[in-house]
């Protein structure tokens, strides 16, 4: 075609190499993400991981990252019932299904209480002086050697005595059972002599497991959750009537991932099989079809490669937004054919070099558009951003690149391109002051009716998009186990362990005042397991010095010369804890070397006392090394924070928006910015009276709602009445319309939020433009409505 083109018509002479380069680059693209996504998929589903992190408590997000990662493969699995014999063959079924299941492979048995136990007080046995609780202490401290003494031969002769943990002569007082029982009611072990759990009326086999492989599939299909649900129904066999419940963060990782496979295979190929209809429906020919479907698809394989790249990982929810790209990125190739169906007889070079300011135009406002994103601290944000505007890059390049190359024949006139053309004839237009004020009026005044029916919800917990009976689970679990919430907690701190046990010992002496009273539940501490060197010494002191008195009185009366045998003479080292089994359930609390010392966590269960969480605050005040955290409340407060934020930098891109407009257009500048201004309002409006909410994201869409609508007002400015730009600007904002607006039906509230409000937002502003249109007669730009 090239080689007889008249001077002028021809491609650049780069032009064939650069295209030939783009295939190669695209060809190894393609093969390393093959390779890495086989290997491991780079999936990310924490939603922590789309909010911004505090800038200026980086010690925070750090100990708030180390807490979910504790757990961030565990599963847990509860098989309850009344008989107690039932659970037990209930449990035996279960493990026996699940070790001959052929996707065994994706859980281990994690480590069980069952034994732990035996094991626990075999490691505090050497120390048993040194383990006291304040009742304890308190007694030891007031009640005279003589009491004890009668108590301590009522147990040694009485035909009732009381639990015993050990010899009479290692703990004549019985201290060490009482010590033992605080423990196990803190800490909600409850597990009887079978194993068992005992709560709610009912008996629990509870079976812990960890996940091998990885739960981010994206191949819609709930791998573990099957997994689970088979041998769940062998353990129901064994014991009908059984109840089971199972939660953990990779069932919900999983679910998160089945959730996106579904939302992407409706959102992506929804979107790509309405574009293709739309072309198929204005040039009734394969050709464009292939070529628009082959710009879409090195659009969003060049942007996954992208992202990944930069981020390491790609969120679910950037694949999911990232799939409505599909109906922004067919602009560049519909421009294409709707000039060519327009001109057949005009050389593709020479079109291109027309459409090139064009596209560029096109391009950069849509780019930056998306780039707003990026304005916000979010992580997930950012990466939609990158993602979105490396797509439709690719896209563009592969339009101008190949789309000449390729596109020989001709594009021939079509009945729907041509009815779609002439439609904007016949579209009323605003002529004069009265009609464009009665439109202003009636637009304000259900803009404002909507509006002030707006009500904000910035709360972290409406982002939440788990399965309502996952949820449930994950909340009877927490319930029957007593774990307390990962979000709230106390941030201990200190130079050593020695400091920091000092630090958690004044903590936990207050909360025990609010557990007697009601009005928190249990905690959870490592002093409570490893007391502090200084406290270990004083207990010690104390035990030993009560005890001998009180055997050298039972030595009188019994006759007997009674000796209290030797305890450890040093106490329990941090290092020599958490070595040992005795610390397995406690682990995560430590958190090691953080910062310029070392700190901890200590964890409060049942919060929904009214007061709790203000009650929980106040007992921190004035202790050292001591700070509440609620981070659903911090990550709440940073949403309406940032909401706020981007309000107002909306109001400010509107200013600069129109800015440009002016200096392009004077004092027609107006008929491109109103419809988008007006746009947005009702948009608002509409999303008031349907009872939605305000969030940040409903801003965010209003940003980008902001650069894209007022494309269609630069086009119709720019091309008066010219029918093929028209039919361009209706099928690309129609598939704009269906992509962002397949959004809507996305489970994740973010997502649904974002596309309800470009849904509306963008079919406003698609039908409102064209009423502030010039006239074609006009030959300049219009200053008067």
């Amino acid at each position: 075609m090239t080689g007889n083109a008249a001077p002028g018509n021809g491609p650049p002479r780069a032009w064939r190499w650069l295209a030939l380069a783009w295939l190669v680059l695209l060809v190894a693209i393609g093969a390393q993400q093959a390779r890495q996504w086989r290997q491991q998929p780079p999936i990310d589903t924490d939603i922590l991981a789309l909010l911004p992190q505090d800038a200026h408590d980086r010690l925070l997000s750090d100990v708030t990252r180390r807490i979910a990662d504790a757990n961030s493969r565990d599963v847990v699995v509860l098989l309850g019932s009344t008989d107690g014999a039932a659970v037990l063959r209930a449990r035996a079924a279960f493990a026996d299904a699940l070790a001959k299941d052929p996707e065994s492979g994706l859980l281990r048995p994690a480590g069980a209480l069952d034994g732990w136990f035996e094991q626990a007080r075999a490691f505090y046995a050497p120390y048993r002086d040194r383990l006291l609780t304040a009742t304890q202490r308190e007694a030891l401290q007031q009640t005279a050697p003589d009491a004890w003494a009668g108590q301590a031969l009522a147990s040694l002769y009485g035909p009732m005595g009381g639990p015993r943990l050990t010899a009479w002569l290692q703990d004549p007082l019985s201290l060490w059972p009482g010590w033992w029982q605080q423990q196990a009611k803190a800490a909600g072990l409850r597990l009887g002599e079978d194993g068992l759990l005992q709560a709610d009326g009912q008996q629990w086999a509870v079976l812990r497991f960890d996940t091998r492989g990885s739960a981010f599939q994206l191949d819609g299909e709930p791998h573990i959750g099957a997994l689970l649900q088979r041998a769940g129904n062998a353990a129901s066999e064994a014991a009908p009537g059984l109840e089971i419940v199972q939660a953990g963060v990779p069932l919900h990782a999983e679910a998160a991932a089945v959730q996106a496979n579904r939302e992407i295979n409706t959102i992506g190929w929804g979107s790509l099989v309405a574009v293709l209809l739309l072309v198929w429906l204005a040039f009734r020919s394969l050709r464009p079809i292939l070529l628009v479907a082959i710009s879409l698809l090195v659009g969003c394989g060049v942007a996954l490669a992208a992202t990944v790249l930069v981020f390491g990982k790609i969120h679910l929810l950037t694949l999911v937004f990232g799939a409505s790209l599909v109906g922004v990125a067919e602009d560049y190739g519909i421009h294409w054919f709707a000039s060519r169906q327009a001109a057949p007889r005009q050389s593709r070079w020479t079109l291109l070099r027309g459409l090139l300011p064009g596209l560029c135009l096109a391009l950069l406002t849509s780019a930056l558009a998306y780039l707003a994103l990026a304005i916000a601290p979010f992580p997930g944000l950012r990466q939609m951003a990158v993602f979105s505007v490396v797509g439709l890059a690719a896209a563009f390049v592969t339009v101008i690149l190949w789309f000449p190359w390729l596109d020989g024949g001709q594009v021939r006139q079509t009945r729907f391109s041509h009815w779609l053309g002439n439609t904007l004839q016949r579209w009323p237009r605003m002529q004069g002051r009265r009609p464009l004020l009665l439109v202003l009026g009636a637009a304000v005044v259900l803009s404002a009716a909507g509006i002030t029916r707006l009500h904000i919800d910035d709360d972290l917990r409406s982002l939440q998009s788990s399965p309502a009976a996952l949820m449930q689970d994950q909340v009877r679990i927490s319930h029957l186990l007593g774990m307390p919430s990962p979000a709230q907690f106390f941030l201990v701190q200190g130079r050593d362990a020695a400091q920091l046990l000092q630090h958690e010992e004044a903590l936990t002496a207050r909360l025990r005042t609010l557990e007697g009273e009601g009005r928190i539940g249990s905690h959870r501490a490592i002093s409570d397991w490893l007391p502090s060197p200084r406290q270990q010494q004083a207990d010690a002191a104390l035990s030993g010095q009560v005890e001998a008195q009180v055997l050298a009185r039972v030595s009188q009366v019994s006759g007997e010369a009674l000796q209290r045998p030797m305890f450890s003479s040093t106490p329990i080292t941090l290092q020599d804890f958490l070595a040992s089994p005795a610390s397995t359930p406690f682990r995560p609390l430590w958190l090691g070397r953080l910062g310029e010392g070392v700190a901890s966590v200590v964890l409060v269960d049942d919060l929904s006392q009214p007061r709790a969480l203000a009650d929980l605050g106040a007992a921190a005040t004035g202790l050292s090394g001591v700070r509440w955290v609620d981070r659903t409340e911090d990550f709440s407060r940073l949403l309406g924070h940032y909401r706020k934020l981007m309000s107002v930098m909306l109001l400010a891109g509107i200013a600069l928006v129109f800015a440009a407009l002016w200096w392009r257009y004077r004092r027609d500048a107006w008929r491109v910015l109103l419809p988008t201004l007006l746009a947005g309002a009702l948009t608002l409006a509409l999303l008031g009276l349907s009872g939605q909410p305000l969030q940040l994201f409903n801003v965010l869409a209003l940003m980008l709602l902001l650069g894209m609508g007022v494309d269609y007002g630069i086009f119709l400015l720019e091309h008066r009445g010219d029918p093929s730009a028209w039919v361009a600007v209706c099928v690309g904002a129609a598939s704009t319309w269906l992509s962002f607006g397949l959004l809507g039906l996305s489970a994740t509230p973010a997502l649904r939020a974002f596309g309800l409000t470009l849904l509306l937002g963008i079919g406003l502003v698609w039908m409102l433009s064209p009423l502030f249109r010039p006239s074609v007669e006009a030959t300049g730009m219009e200053h008067e409505p």
